[in-house]
Formats: C-alpha cells, sequence, structure tokens
C-alpha cells in the first residue's frame, strides 16, 4: 500500500503512476545501469525522436544519470551503453550525491551556518557608496 501512496503522491520517489503507465504502454527496456536505474524507450517526442526515460532506483535525482547513459538519453548516441562495451575513461568521475540541505553541504568561511569566522577584506577593496 505504501508503494501505490508513494508513486501517487510523489514525483521524486521512483516512478509516479503515470510514468508507469506510460511505461506499460510504450515502454522497451534499453537496459540497467551500476546503480540500479532503468533506463527504456518508446513512441516519439515532439522533434519525431524515439522518446527515452530513466525510472530511478530511490529518489529522482538527475546527476545520478552514469555520463555513458547521460549520453544516450539525450541522444548524442544511437547506441545504448547496455548494447555494447562501453568503458568510462579515466577522466570520468563517478556519482557524488547532491549534499544541498544536508549536515556534509559546502559550507564557506564566513557563512552562517559555520563557526568560522569571515575573512577580512584586504585593502584590495573599494566598497561602491551612492553618489560617490
Amino acid at each position: 500500500m505504501k508503494t501505490f501512496f508513494t508513486q501517487f503522491f510523489t514525483w521524486w520517489n521512483g516512478q509516479t503512476l503515470g510514468t508507469r503507465f506510460h511505461t506499460w504502454r510504450h515502454g522497451t527496456k534499453v537496459g540497467t545501469d551500476e546503480l540500479g536505474n532503468t533506463y527504456y524507450e518508446g513512441g516519439k517526442d515532439s522533434e519525431g525522436r524515439t522518446r527515452r526515460w530513466v525510472i530511478y532506483n530511490g529518489y529522482s535525482e538527475a546527476s545520478a544519470i552514469p555520463s555513458g547513459w547521460h549520453g544516450w538519453m539525450h541522444h548524442r548516441t544511437d547506441v545504448a551503453p547496455s548494447s555494447e562495451d562501453y568503458k568510462p575513461r579515466e577522466w570520468e568521475k563517478g556519482h557524488k550525491p547532491n549534499l544541498t540541505g544536508s549536515a556534509a553541504a559546502y559550507r564557506p568561511r564566513g557563512s552562517v551556518l559555520t563557526a568560522q569566522e569571515r575573512p577580512r577584506v584586504t585593502g584590495d577593496y573599494d566598497a561602491w557608496t551612492p553618489g560617490s
């Protein structure tokens, strides 16, 4: 029962009922990535291209799509990483979750959310004042 309510009332947690219905009617499974996200294609978009979408494993976070699948999702390539021997390049970074709003979020020196003091102005800066 929780799954039904989760899908009915939230868009950020897996798939909605509309996505489930669209996947059932038009979707062809293309593959799954190492994070458990499942990729589909089917139907046509407004530009006549094949529509492609992802059903996230857990919370919907676009940065959780690996680079190979990102290229396929955005029609940069017609070959899905599951169809070929895709190997990420050494410079491609792995997924890091968005930490905004969490205790691990970036907080620069001087932020009201950190105990550090704000850096002093060094003198190479002149504040603007109206009428000057």
